[in-house]
């Protein structure tokens, strides 16, 4: 029998919705984990609108389109959370750290120092990037590459007190292709003993879906403590045989067999109290309206984490 909600179903249940997210407002205000609204839930929209929708839900915070929001400017930007009591809580690094082309990489590092202090101005503390999983050659040799890129992106961070959480990439199909042969780092406990050495603002990104499809633990999220947890992402999975695994074809919390409450309490257990972005890619239709989809996505996520005690 199918868990995922139709968009009939979405709407029969929408009514209802209302008294659960009038009662996440105020938790997410507190000291707490709070849900960020994430664009793989309303596709393209106008910054501000983003925003708007965001707090008009009931969310506690956004993940921040630095580029858009750089168009704003500053003074704009904090105006704007400000007046919606909206947190920004995550935004994309913008540099493709991993490119064998060092001239490209030290130019994207001037660039970078920019967005670092305008993500600073705007109170936005967090970033983070992709690390992929396949290597084009021996692991050592990629992990002194990658170490010494990061490290380098770190210092540049560090003078904005800009935190930087690197994204492991779990499934199977993904660790090697024909021009990365070599399989890299793909879960939690490597990626955090690499941010570790890379410097002291450098975290993981803890995808719920990439760690299960990593074969990750509950005791590996424990393990590697609330100091390594720089953002979350959430969303669920449908049984299938781990060569079939793909990367659009993600549910919404609580739609699939992730052992989401253990999850989440894990994370309750090392006192993590920042973003948690749903992302189930693929999942919302094409013709579904922006809000329609960010609320599934809010509704969803809180129902899990009401489930879990968080």
């Amino acid at each position: 029998m199918r868990r995922d909600l139709s968009r009939r179903a979405f709407l029969e249940r929408a009514a209802c919705a209302g008294a659960l997210l009038a009662l996440a407002r105020p938790s997410a205000a507190a000291d707490g984990m709070y849900v960020s609204l994430n664009s793989s839930l309303t596709r393209q929209m106008p910054w501000p609108d983003f925003v708007r929708l965001a707090a008009k839900l009931g969310y506690g915070g956004v993940d921040v389109n630095l580029n858009q929001a750089k168009t704003e400017g500053v003074d704009a930007t904090r105006a704007l959370f400000k007046e919606l009591n909206i947190k920004p809580a995550v935004a994309n690094l913008g540099l493709q750290f991993a490119t064998p082309d060092e001239a490209a990489f030290q130019d994207g590092l001037k660039l970078l120092d920019e967005s670092a202090q305008f993500a600073a101005a705007i109170g936005l503390n967090r970033m983070m990037a992709v690390l992929s999983p396949a290597s084009p050659v021996p692991k050592d040799e990629r992990r002194k590459f990658i170490k010494d890129r990061v490290s380098a992106v770190s210092a540049v961070l560090l003078p904005s007190k800009i935190r930087l959480g690197l994204e492991f990439l779990g499934p199977v199909y993904m660790r090697s292709n024909a021009k990365s042969p070599n399989t890299f780092i793909y879960t939690l406990p490597e990626t955090a003993a690499l941010a570790e050495e890379c410097g002291p603002n450098i975290g993981v990104v803890l995808d719920a879906w990439h760690w299960h499809h990593s074969g990750g633990s509950t005791a590996e999220i424990v393990a590697a403590g609330k100091s390594h947890i720089v953002h979350v992402h959430v969303s669920d999975a449908k049984p299938a045989p781990p060569d079939e695994v793909r990367d659009n074809q993600r549910h919404m919390p609580g739609e699939g067999m992730i052992d989401l409450v253990g999850f989440f309490q894990a994370l309750k257990k090392i006192g993590y109290v920042d973003g948690v972005s749903p992302e189930p890619l693929g999942r919302v239709p094409a013709d579904m309206p922006a809000e329609e989809g960010a609320r599934l996505g809010l509704e969803t996520t809180l129902a899990m984490m009401k489930k879990a005690g968080v």
